[in-house]
């Protein structure tokens, strides 16, 4: 994977700004799922209504709360906003799709999954009468058209830095799509998933359009989006897939004050609402059945490793030994997340505990730091203000001041905390951050944060290590590899690495707290992501 990296570094711009609305949590989070590529893909989701065991009411209208405003478009080609990707998944579909709870891949608009034909070629052959939202059918020259789109650079997607490996997508006939790699890519079933297939004519008579109300071939045609109010859905009785709607339509309220949305819970006037407040868990149990998940999503630390004393590995260390994540954990997130054991929690299939696993030990923290030649350090630590980050910073610069870390924060607005960042003002860094729902295998869960030109090079300064030469080798030996018991190996000598010199690095993975009133709904279930899946799910009759 030579030349990965340099396509990375080609949209570098568009790395910047979706990283940035990752770290300020405005994009979707998955994490308790599959990776894998075609060793471990499944076949059908299951669709059989699970939950309260009532009888669905297909004619229904599904009535839901929203935690983030309407601040972008829809188009897949560009957005990363979190309610307009949750919508999407219900009104879009790729040739693949990752099922938004169990994180697996299934065939979407494929008819079967991706079938390898040799180490650099795979082919998709198109669902039977498959059609748009208008009515007309979709073709390999609409497939063709939705890859390439993302893979132009002058549409500066921010998806096509997850695909670098792909050097052309064409039609073999009017059923069957031919995917040409630049090298083996052993993860190609799971990310060929981040393309949705647009309809050519539509995008391309007015793109601005397509942005506000998109057409596509999900089991939900979207109908209206108001910014501050509501989206509304409604069932495309066209749709021939896997996932037909169990429900006439949908509105999803854009409730992003949280004693709105958990009122609308109580009353009745939502049947679901994510991002429940961990002060409300408790109460809100009395009332509708609320549920925690595990996800990825995750707060690290990160230094500037060119910055003295931050060079050393043991200072960086000793950060980490200071930290009690029990006490910030029951504290700050009233139990709702988990210390990190390694790179990825411990609910990914992927999951190999790291060769370093940090415990709160302040005797060791200072021995560390005294080891290192270090006394009397004062230090700023950037927080940003991201609300459940906020109630955890207060509890982090307790326990650094306890082991002579002087320590003060700034707490600020992702954006300009970043813009501090990249102008080389770091000297640690504490943030959230989750790209796991654009695809949950860690080759791209690491690439994010350990490969290009942002993080390790702009933002941590660690790229001219042996160290980080040595992960960027894994990450190309382990994104090649066909067997998957191999593939985790290499994968696990990466935690290794990143675990033993915390350039960045985990402290703990977060639970996203769900409500839903169970008697009302069929087939609901939370999910490791920011937003809400009704997909197989109704009301009750």
């Amino acid at each position: 994977m030579a030349n990965s990296t340099n396509a990375t570094d080609t949209s570098r711009r568009s790395f910047l700004k979706l990283a940035g609305v990752i770290g300020a949590g405005a994009v979707l989070a998955s994490a308790v799922a599959a990776c894998g590529g075609p060793a471990s893909t499944s076949a059908d989701p299951q669709t059989t209504p699970a939950g309260s065991g009532a009888k669905p009411n297909l004619d229904g209208t599904i009535e839901a709360g929203i935690s983030y405003a309407l601040s972008t478009g829809f188009d897949p080609m560009t957005t990363s906003g979190a309610v307009t990707m949750a919508a999407n998944w219900h009104v879009l579909e790729g040739l693949v799709e990752l099922d938004p709870a169990a994180r697996t891949p299934y065939a979407a608009l494929g008819k079967e999954l991706p079938k390898k034909i040799d180490e650099t070629t795979w082919e998709v052959t198109l669902r039977d009468g498959a059609t748009f939202h208008d009515g007309s059918p979709v073709t390999t020259d609409d497939v063709v058209f939705s890859f390439n789109r993302v893979l132009d650079p002058a549409n500066a997607s921010l998806y096509s830095q997850f695909l670098p490996f792909l050097a052309s997508v064409t039609a073999k006939d009017d059923k069957t799509v031919t995917f040409t790699l630049n090298y083996p890519f052993g993860l190609f079933v799971d990310r060929v998933s981040v393309v949705k297939i647009v309809p050519k004519a539509i995008v391309e008579a007015d793109p601005k359009a397509y942005d506000s109300l998109p057409v596509g071939t999900g089991p939900y045609k979207l109908t209206s989006a108001t910014v501050d109010d509501k989206i509304t859905f409604e069932r495309f009785d066209a749709y021939n897939g896997s996932r037909p709607a169990l429900a006439k339509a949908m509105t999803w309220n854009l409730l992003s004050d949280a004693a709105a949305r958990v009122t609308a819970v109580e009353s009745g006037r939502v049947q679901s609402i994510e991002d429940v407040p961990y002060l409300d868990v408790e109460r809100l149990s009395n009332a509708v059945t609320v549920e925690s998940v595990q996800s990825f999503g995750l707060l690290f630390m990160m230094f500037d490793c060119t910055k003295a004393p931050f060079t050393d590995k043991r200072v960086r260390q000793a950060f980490f030994h200071a930290l009690d994540m029990d006490k910030i954990i029951s504290t700050g997130l009233l139990g709702n997340a988990t210390a990190a054991t390694s790179f990825l929690h411990k609910e990914h299939p992927s999951y190999v505990e790291a060769g370093t696993v940090y415990t709160y030990d302040p005797a060791k923290a200072k021995k560390l730091l005294t080891d290192a030649g270090v006394s009397d350090l004062s230090i700023t630590l950037l927080t940003t203000d991201t609300s459940w980050v906020k109630d955890v910073a207060p509890l982090i610069k307790e326990d650094l001041d306890a082991v002579g870390i002087s320590t003060t924060l700034d707490i600020g607005q992702s954006g300009g905390q970043y813009k501090k960042v990249d102008d080389g003002q770091l000297e640690v860094m504490v943030a959230p951050g989750d790209p796991s729902v654009f695809g949950n295998d860690p080759d791209l869960l690491l690439r994010w944060w350990y490969s290009g030109s942002v993080w390790p090079v702009k933002r941590y300064r660690w790229a001219s290590t042996p160290e980080f030469a040595e992960v960027t080798r894994l990450l190309d030996a382990g994104a090649a590899e066909q067997d998957a018991t191999e593939q985790k190996k290499t994968w696990g000598e990466i935690y290794d690495i990143l675990s033993d010199e915390v350039p960045l690095y985990p402290l703990l993975h977060r639970k996203l707290p769900t409500a839903w009133e169970d008697s009302a709904l069929t087939g609901f279930k939370p999910i490791p992501v920011t937003g809400l899946s009704f997909l197989d799910v109704s009301r009750t009759a």
